[in-house]
């Protein structure tokens, strides 16, 4: 028996082992069924027929497909055995889940991670190979591989894993890892306690360090983690932008995501010169997003997603299904990143909802048109629908504030409000429907929003459970999570003083599962 053979009899065996230590699995297959029509299930999120999951992992397009790899416990509703699970989507908006495609080992569990195409077989494993390289979390982190030759339905670990050994750090994990054309060779962003270190690899499997970000620089209120790192053209120049998720330390609390934008020469990045941490979502529920890689350059475009939760109570919201594996957590939309200048004239990460969005919506409906003074109510017509998109445009006078409460009929209400006099927009979800399992869920998030005489328009993507808000055109974003007995119906819409002109739109969205 030659070594090859022995070695992959081996990995047979490991598999078998660490199985039998847990109940088979659930199926995720046949999507169409009761599970995807409960209580709180997404209806235009990506969420997992049964168990747990958090961050997203191995984005990656290749032959007319989106892959989405989550972390996964496979055997219950609680974060734990963190495994990879798997989806696919043609169009980034409906998803069909797959088998788990990593599941621990001798190593331990599988962390985060991400996915290349080795177009030019740098690794050994065949051309346009798809290779992951994760965390392996076992009594220290070090990053390992493993690769696929039949797009992604199962996965090889490579033998002489791990590829990249923990030099001694606690916190040494997330790496993100594309291919750098300029150089010739593979980059890795890892997270390493507070900062993000990169590497360089001709081969996937021999890593060498090439420098160290974040020291004095950013927020540093919690652990760093989830880097990502890439190229955006702006005005005819690349700007380079690194993506840090930092639990704690977030805005409002909890979980959050800041970014860094400057350059990168194939060693060092360096960032412009910031004041402040700049965040790429300002709501409480936006975390460990990443971007695909491998998007043709027929599109262009650098699409993320990300964990629509956070850490200060993501094990105890509500599941999605009933019983022990019960689907715990979701994604948010993708979000298409790119970069605009505020009115300083420093550079921003815009970041909206992705134009595949339409393929799931309905005709633009008029709810009102008209100028408002205090209070007006108005009932949506859904017809059968549980997702919907409200937009909402209007002026307002440095002292106003305008406030769009989401109702249904048991007065369970969330509310967000463009306040001119702080220059905030907020949102309040302590009256939104089921709060009991938290009382840091209650708090209200807010993000700037620096007052000018121009229109202002708010986006909100409305599901069973969530609010995503983006504001002129992902000037701004907010996502939180909701959990109300039935979904908001109606709407009211208040100012402060004076009369305020408002167009408010509503269309809805059919079902992702259906």
């Amino acid at each position: 028996m030659n070594a090859f053979n022995s070695y992959y009899i081996f990995l047979l065996i490991a598999t078998f082992f660490f199985s039998c230590t847990h109940d088979t699995e659930p199926s995720v297959y046949n999507t169409n069924g009761e599970v995807y029509n409960s209580a709180y299930r997404p209806q235009i999120h990506f969420s997992s027929k049964y168990n747990w999951i958090n961050d997203p992992n191995g984005l990656v397009y290749y032959d007319g497909e989106y892959h989405l790899f989550f972390q996964h416990n496979p055997f219950g509703s609680g974060w734990g055995y963190m495994s990879w699970g798997h989806a696919v989507s043609t169009d980034l908006i409906h998803w069909t889940q797959l088998n788990v495609a990593l599941k621990p080992d001798t190593h331990g569990d599988i962390f985060s991670g991400s996915v290349v195409i080795d177009k030019n077989n740098t690794a050994g494993f065949g051309e346009n190979a798809m290779i992951a390289i994760y965390t392996s979390a076992g009594s220290s982190q070090a990053q390992s591989i493993a690769f696929s030759t039949d797009r992604g339905r199962t996965f090889i670990k490579y033998r002489d894993n791990p590829v990249l050994k923990n030099p001694g750090k606690p916190d040494f994990r997330d790496p993100k890892v594309f291919w750098h054309e300029l150089t010739q060779q593979w980059i890795m962003s890892l997270a390493t306690g507070q900062t993000i270190s990169f590497y360089r690899s001709p081969n996937l499997k021999e890593w060498t360090k090439l420098s160290e970000f974040g020291l004095g620089i950013g927020a540093h209120d919690g652990v760093w983690e989830c880097p990502d790192l890439f190229p955006l053209t702006f005005e005819g120049k690349i700007k380079w932008v690194l993506l840090v998720s930092i639990n704690p330390g977030a805005p409002n609390g909890g979980s959050g995501t800041q970014y860094f934008i400057g350059d990168f020469n194939g060693t060092t990045f360096t960032t412009d010169a910031i004041s402040d941490p700049t965040w790429l979502d300002y709501g409480k529920d936006n975390y460990a997003g990443i971007t695909w890689d491998n998007i043709p350059e027929l599109d262009g475009r650098r699409i993320q997603i990300a964990w629509m939760n956070n850490w200060e109570y993501a094990g105890a919201i509500p599941t999605y299904s009933p019983g022990n594996n019960g689907s715990r957590s979701s994604m948010t939309l993708p979000r298409e990143l790119s970069l605009g200048r505020n009115s300083q004239g420093h550079l921003f990460l815009r970041n909206k909802v992705v134009s595949e969005i339409e393929r799931i919506a309905s005709e633009w409906k008029t709810v009102t048109n008209e100028n408002i003074e205090n209070k007006k109510n108005f009932t949506l017509d859904l017809g059968n629908k549980k997702a919907y998109h409200i937009q909402l445009t209007t002026t307002l006078s440095k002292e106003q504030t305008l406030t769009l409460s989401l109702q249904n009929a048991t007065g369970e209400t969330s509310q967000a409000q463009i306040n001119n006099v702080s220059e905030r927009i907020y949102f309040y979800r302590n009256n939104s429907g089921n709060v009991s399992f938290s009382d840091l869920f209650t708090k209200m998030s807010f993000g700037p929003f620096s007052y000018n005489s121009d229109p202002v328009t708010l986006d909100l993507y409305i599901d069973q459970s969530s609010v995503e808000i983006i504001a002129n055109d992902g000037a701004l974003t907010l996502t939180n999570q909701v959990f109300p007995a039935s979904i908001y119906d109606r709407i009211s819409i208040q100012t402060n003083i004076g009369s305020v002109p408002v167009l408010v739109k509503l269309r809805t969205f059919d079902s992702i599962w259906k």
